[in-house]
């Protein structure tokens, strides 16, 4: 199992301290592998970007408009996080749902 995040996250602490067992990268010195964002991206949609982020606020109107997954590889920390994959199941978030499918 492998957690995407940053290390300085609350959410993916806490991810992380619930799964101890879980792999951690953290998105902005690693990134995430090509294949597993645009699996993420087709599993999960516009949902995948945090566009509460002060990344995105940040970000100019003509930049937001951009392919996600090309703002993804550029600002890895617009990812909503942790992207968890569970062996080639991915969850996104740290909601009541993906807590009670993991642990």
């Amino acid at each position: 199992m492998i957690l995407y995040g940053l290390k300085n996250c609350d959410t993916c602490r806490k991810a992380l301290k619930s799964l101890p067992n879980a792999q951690f990268r953290d998105v902005r010195a690693d990134g995430v592998p090509a294949d597993v964002l645009a699996k993420a991206h087709g599993q999960f949609g516009a949902a995948l970007l945090n566009t509460r982020s002060t990344t995105w606020r940040g970000l100019d109107a003509a930049e937001r408009v951009k392919d996600p997954l090309e703002l993804l590889a550029a600002h890895p920390t617009l990812m909503k996080r942790p992207l968890i994959d569970n062996g080639g199941t991915l969850y996104l978030g740290w909601g009541k749902d993906v807590q009670a499918a993991l642990t």
